[in-house]
């Protein structure tokens, strides 16, 4: 293994080196009884009894409840010390935007709410910001959840009350109306409850080749308004793609394109004399990969690499975007490189069945996602570090949410109910599930009671997190980097 030394570049700038694990498959040993559908629909709403529905509607903070400013200090123990105070100044800008960085502190609380026991692949933290557009392999444009840093097996409660809280802290911070915040809320879990009893009726591979494409949402628009904007995005998103991000972050320099820096934001690595080092890393990369796409990749050679700072919640952890030539220097891939760390959820849930980190974030986006990248994979780091890879920019977009009425708000919610129902039917029980939503308002009710107590607990939080700023028991940096 190669060692960590000051006078290596790439070591001192922490690059993925060569440590694989496959996935190894298990096959059962016998075949086992399965329920019945009708069995399947009675244990679900014999959970109404075990866990009422209205139960979902409980927040209350605890007199012993763990300090959020403590958790966020213990993250930041693992992270570049000199992107921490960037992270913190993206938090303090507003409730929202502590919500999107603070994922191990409602982790934390969720721990303590009601749960069924039925379990799914959660994505872990489930707001309103990490969903939007990719494209699939067949460049369809997708829309569908698209982080999944702490993704985990678990109870799908809890994806549901983040998402849920998320837009009512969302909609708070755009100055909407309590009522406003509360048929948000209403209405992700509405689509969520309904989508899942379309999915409870579905053959299992059915409910595996669904998905939520840009046509789904432009045909459920009312107004040609409405589809004039989302055409519009649809067509931006269409647009952004290795090319672009070839034209906008790339420089000549001694002939050659090379990565420009925009520091501390965006940092060129200087690795001209590791170069052959770094394409045996990419080999490693490549052996994670499906055969057909190891393929494809191996027709690029590895050019250029920098440091960028991406996210909110994901700062400080190790992230680097990979420049590689195809049949020229006119055909760039550009690949994202992220480190992964321990889903938040593993001090309240068993523990990752995969050895490593980036693994687990690539199994369970493979599970959620109705369709990925083709160019996820994943290998091990110096001093033990786990990596996961994917292209930087396939068409991706996400929402504006700080710029959305309450009307595109409640149609944003109703997508990203279906897709999260989507991504749970996939991977837990829909007829469980569905048994236990039943068809009343009753579980949609309770989260939104819940999502409100949620968003006040955000706001406290908020609040200690800017004092614990301003009495300087934590650094944030001058500005919104």
């Amino acid at each position: 293994m190669a060692t960590k030394t000051s006078s290596n570049p790439v070591a001192e700038h922490d690059i993925p080196e060569v440590e694989v694990h496959p996935p190894t498959a298990v096959l059962p040993e016998k075949r086992v009884a399965r329920l019945t559908v009708a069995e399947r629909q009675e244990r679900g709403r014999a959970l109404r009894e075990k866990v009422p529905r209205s139960s979902h509607s409980y927040w209350v903070e605890a007199p012993d409840r763990t300090d959020p400013i403590a958790l966020l200090e213990s993250q930041a123990k693992t992270r570049l010390p000199d992107l921490v105070p960037i992270r913190y100044s993206r938090m303090r800008v507003s409730p929202f935007t502590f919500f999107r960085g603070s994922a191990i502190v409602m982790a934390h609380d969720l721990a303590r709410t009601p749960i069924t026991g039925i379990r799914t692949q959660l994505c872990g933290d489930c707001h309103l910001s990490n969903f939007g557009a990719y494209a699939s392999p067949e460049r369809t444009l997708m829309f569908d959840i698209n982080d999944f840093d702490e993704t985990l097996p678990g109870p799908w409660e809890w994806d549901m009350k983040r998402l849920a809280a998320s837009f009512t802290v969302a909609g708070r911070g755009n100055g909407f109306t309590a009522a406003e915040c509360r048929e948000a809320v209403m209405t992700v879990v509405r689509s969520y409850r309904e989508h899942m009893a379309e999915f409870a009726e579905m053959r299992d591979i059915e409910i595996w080749y669904s998905h939520v494409t840009a046509q789904n949402l432009l045909e459920r628009l009312s107004t040609k308004q409405q589809k004039k904007q989302l055409q519009r995005t649809i067509t931006k998103t269409e647009s952004r793609g290795s090319l672009q991000a070839f034209d906008k972050m790339t420089e000549i320099v001694d002939g050659r394109h090379v990565i420009a820096s925009d520091p501390p934001l965006l940092m060129r690595i200087p690795v001209e004399d590791q170069m052959e080092e770094l394409r045996k890393l990419i080999h490693a990369y490549q052996q994670t990969l499906r055969d057909d796409y190891r393929h494809l990749l191996q027709h690029y050679q590895f050019e250029d690499l920098a440091r960028k700072v991406v996210g909110v919640g994901s700062v400080g952890t190790r992230c680097f975007i990979a420049l590689m030539d195809g049949r020229d220097e006119f055909d760039p891939l550009f690949l994202q490189v992220k480190e992964a760390e321990a889903s938040v959820l593993e001090s309240h849930l068993p523990k990752s069945a995969y050895r490593n980190q980036g693994e687990r974030v690539v199994a369970g986006q493979r599970l959620m996602q109705a369709a990925s990248d083709i160019f996820l994979g994943w290998i091990r780091g110096p001093e033990g570090r786990d990596f996961y890879f994917r292209q930087l920019r396939d068409m991706k977009g996400s929402a504006e949410i700080e710029t959305m009425t309450p009307m595109t708000m409640n149609f944003y919610a109703s997508i990203c109910g279906w897709a999260l129902a989507r991504a749970h039917a996939r991977t837990g029980d829909p007829i469980e599930i569905s048994a236990y939503l039943g068809v009343s308002e009753r579980f949609d009710l309770a989260i939104a009671s819940f999502a409100e107590a949620y968003a006040d607990q955000t706001e406290r939080d908020h609040k200690a997190f800017l004092a614990a700023i301003k009495s300087g028991r934590i650094v944030a940096a001058s500005s919104g980097q």
